[in-house]
């Protein structure tokens, strides 16, 4: 009986790992003709590099064993585009105290700026921000009162956060697909904790070119004039 309950689970494993890597497959089969259909270049091999070249944004910066794969990189509406799945690790120690790695994989869409930018972060409201309100420890409020509740922004720079977050990008963000959003000096970042499907590529892109897209003319002469 023993041997009958082996065979039956490795023939379990066996299914997941084919069936995991036809998916695999298909995702990468996907992604390269959206890319291509949109102009970008594609590559499935392993980046290493991609936390070095953008430092300043968090979610390239957790676990170890970082890498991206599925890089995709071009022109997007004017503007210099990198999307890709990102991979990192974190270890754990069971109850008899055996360390586990964890293997974690989410997708992002980086988009150059055409003029100077100041950190900016912008993601869904969660529950837990709501107890860290109470401590004062809350985010910058908008006039917008369902922006404010459904938004959690932070900006060092708070009359920054305003000149970018005005009604018209309020507006746009509402109606829009949510992402977590992260300015460094030049570039956006649009990502969230689990992989895109091949649409969310797309919709990701969007919001970031509509936030840039929507800089009052008086922010972009300014930033103009600080190069």
């Amino acid at each position: 009986m023993q041997g009958v309950v082996f065979v039956l689970f490795v023939i379990i494993v066996v299914a997941v790992v084919i069936f995991g890597a036809y998916r695999a497959a298909q995702r990468r089969k996907e992604l390269m003709l959206w890319a291509r259909s949109k102009g970008l270049s594609y590559t499935h091999a392993r980046d290493h590099s991609m936390d070095r070249r953008f430092p300043h944004f968090n979610c390239l910066k957790q676990g170890t064993n970082r890498y991206a794969y599925s890089v995709m990189e071009g022109d997007w509406s004017g503007r210099p585009i990198i999307a890709f799945d990102y991979h990192y690790e974190t270890r754990s120690s069971n109850s008899k105290g055996r360390s586990q790695t964890h293997h974690h994989h989410f997708s992002a869409v980086i988009v150059r700026s055409n003029h100077l930018l100041k950190p900016l972060f912008i993601r869904p409201e969660r529950f837990f921000d709501k107890i860290t309100e109470f401590f004062g420890l809350d985010d910058i409020d908008f006039e917008s009162a369902e922006f404010s509740r459904k938004f959690f922004v932070k900006a060092k720079d708070k009359r920054w956060a305003y000149d970018v977050i005005h009604a018209r990008t309020m507006e746009f963000l509402l109606d829009s697909p949510q992402f977590t959003i992260q300015f460094d000096p030049v570039h956006a970042i649009a990502n969230r904790s689990s992989k895109f499907k091949t649409s969310d590529f797309e919709a990701a892109a969007n919001v970031v070119h509509g936030i840039l897209d929507r800089f009052p003319d008086y922010l972009v002469k300014q930033l103009k004039e600080q190069r």
